[in-house]
């Protein structure tokens, strides 16, 4: 294995460069690195003058279309109250603390479940369900270790590259009838929801299922995810879809996250390059039409 890589690297220096990046011994350029990583994903060239894949796309908003207010829309903190603005606070899971660093949690305050999570990072969180059995030695080493990392380099996903990092702890949502915390994605194209992707079975087995506005069951898959047939259409999915095209306004494309438990509906998060734009459709011909939605902007 390592003679192979040192053959890759010999064959091809940039690849070098490339993990070297990864690794935080250098930085090079945003564009170099886009090219390097969506090659290495795609087995194929990034095209950014002429970008036609959802992907694609996808790497050029990260490149070109840089707003500030991106990161007030990334930061889990910030952004509650940038959507409390626009849809009301209605929707806003309460928040329980905000931290600078893991030692000023009181933990004797918390309720006996709650969420622990960085507001810069994605994926890192502890979820506790009974506080008396939280290990809190591992959950510092945990979130720790997340506060240290920039989530920006390992995709350059501009808008989190400044996000100040700290530590919020929120309510834990209660299943639904159904014993299960469903996630509904809505990607918003240039303000339009035009597909609508739902997750479940997250503790077990992460299912993902695509539909499109209508509730029609899409032939649109992620490599290694599984569809679940279970999932109905929410009664409140007309709301859901007028929250998020909202939320989408004068956006080339952003997907926009709610949790619907038991008809309450509750924001998740807004993301902006979906598995950072490297991760490949089955079929693949939807990579091409989910990129057609995608209207770049113009004056970049």
């Amino acid at each position: 294995m390592i003679l192979k890589k040192i053959k890759n690297f010999i064959q091809n220096p940039k690849l070098l460069l490339f993990y070297m990046d990864l690794n935080g011994l250098i930085r090079i350029d945003d564009a170099e690195f886009l090219k390097i990583r969506y090659e290495k994903a795609f087995n194929k060239e990034l095209d950014l003058n002429n970008p036609k894949t959802f992907n694609e796309k996808l790497q050029w908003l990260k490149l070109n279309d840089r707003k500030e207010i991106y990161t007030t829309m990334v930061d889990k903190y910030e952004a509650k109250k940038y959507v409390a603005n626009i849809i009301g606070e209605e929707y806003i899971i309460p928040t329980l603390g905000i931290y600078n660093n893991f030692d000023e949690i009181n933990f004797d305050e918390l309720p006996s479940q709650f969420v622990v999570k960085c507001t810069h990072d994605s994926g890192g969180g502890v979820i506790v369900k009974d506080k008396s059995k939280l290990n809190i030695k591992l959950a510092k080493k945990k979130i720790n270790k997340c506060l240290k990392k920039n989530y920006f380099y390992n995709g350059r996903e501009w808008p989190y590259k400044n996000v100040k990092p700290k530590i919020i702890i929120e309510k834990l949502l209660e299943y639904d009838t159904n014993k299960e915390l469903l996630d509904y994605k809505f990607f918003c194209f240039n303000g339009n929801v035009k597909v609508i992707l739902v997750c479940s079975d997250r503790a077990t087995n992460l299912k993902e299922t695509f539909f499109n506005k209508d509730w029609k069951r899409l032939d649109l898959k992620r490599k290694n995810h599984e569809v679940d047939l279970r999932i109905q259409k929410p009664d409140n999915l007309k709301k859901m879809i007028e929250l998020s095209e909202r939320l989408a306004k004068n956006i080339s494309f952003i997907r926009v996250d709610f949790y619907n438990i038991n008809g309450k509906i509750y924001f998740g998060e807004l993301t902006f390059y979906p598995a950072s734009g490297l991760e490949k459709f089955e079929p693949e011909k939807w990579d091409v039409k989910l990129g057609e939605w995608i209207k770049l902007p113009a004056d970049k």
